[in-house]
């Protein structure tokens, strides 16, 4: 057992250290206290200046019983009915001291008026004296069936007027019915027509200007060889029921080979005055429709 002597010590040193902890706790109570006090002192203040301030926050003249201010009426003699046809004075009209001003518009509503300072109204814009549609897009059949005449009949003489149009309407024609009466035959050649079509035009409007004196352009020269593409149509066609693959085919093929290339050469020289030279024009004629024969034969 203890003594009491020591039980003595540890009630003193407990009771102690009790009152040092509740001696610290209301320090704490009281700082905190000081604190909050402190915080509602300086909060009064602030509200203090802000209520002195208030009075002069954002002063203006306009208060809301403004509002119902009646409105100005102006009766000044300047804002009166003022007639705007006649200028006022100091200012310059266009119609002033030019005479009477213009008539007013009395014709109908999209039909132009008589213009009686100028000569006479002739009615040349009318619908009915425009060219036709054709025409101006350049499609004229009389002038296909005469060079469609022309091409068939190598010994007439072709109208050089005529031939120098650039007419493209019926090459592209012959073209495309070259290209479907192969392909009727089993033949699908319509890139090789075009491709062709195009390297000889351009290797004969280099021919041409060589050896001519009068410029021809690119689309006379694809007009007529396009045009004398005729034979080879029927050439063809006939290719369709029977074969060109023997004597007879080689033939008719050189046949159509020469009708070609004599119809080709007499155009161009009848158009480009190129007399004596027939010969000369009508050898690389044969070797372009040779290349479109070997197409129909093979």
């Amino acid at each position: 057992m203890q003594s009491p002597d020591y039980c003595n010590v540890c009630t003193v040193g407990t009771g102690q250290a009790g009152a040092a902890i509740v001696f610290g706790a209301k320090c704490v109570a009281s700082a905190h206290d000081n604190q909050l006090s402190e915080n509602s002192r300086e909060f009064s203040n602030r509200m203090g200046d802000f209520q002195q301030f208030e009075p002069d926050f954002y002063q203006s003249g306009y208060y809301i019983n403004d509002q119902e201010q009646p409105a100005y009426v102006y009766e000044d003699a300047a804002h009166q009915d003022v007639d705007y046809d006649v200028p006022p004075p100091g200012v310059f009209a266009p119609s002033m001291g030019l005479g009477s001003p213009d008539p007013l518009y009395t014709g109908q509503m999209f039909q132009p008026a008589k213009d009686t300072g100028t000569a006479a109204y002739t009615g040349a814009d009318t619908f009915e004296d425009e060219p036709p549609l054709l025409e101006e897009l350049g499609i004229n059949f009389d002038h296909i069936w005469q060079k469609t005449l022309t091409v068939l009949n190598p010994l007439k003489q072709a109208d050089g007027s005529i031939m120098h149009e650039t007419d493209l309407t019926g090459p592209i024609l012959f073209c495309v019915a070259l290209g479907a009466t192969l392909l009727m035959a089993g033949k699908i050649h319509f890139g090789y027509v075009y491709g062709i079509s195009a390297m000889g035009c351009l290797g004969m409007y280099t021919l041409l200007n060589l050896m001519s004196l009068v410029a021809v352009s690119y689309g006379c020269v694809a007009s007529v060889l396009g045009y004398c593409l005729l034979p080879m149509v029927g050439l063809s066609t006939f290719a369709i029921f029977f074969s060109l693959q023997g004597i007879l085919g080689t033939l008719f093929a050189l046949l159509v080979i020469g009708w070609c290339s004599l119809s080709a050469s007499k155009i161009f020289i009848s158009t480009l005055a190129m007399e004596g030279q027939q010969l000369l024009v009508a050898y690389p004629c044969a070797l372009l429709y040779g290349v479109f024969a070997l197409l129909t034969v093979f």
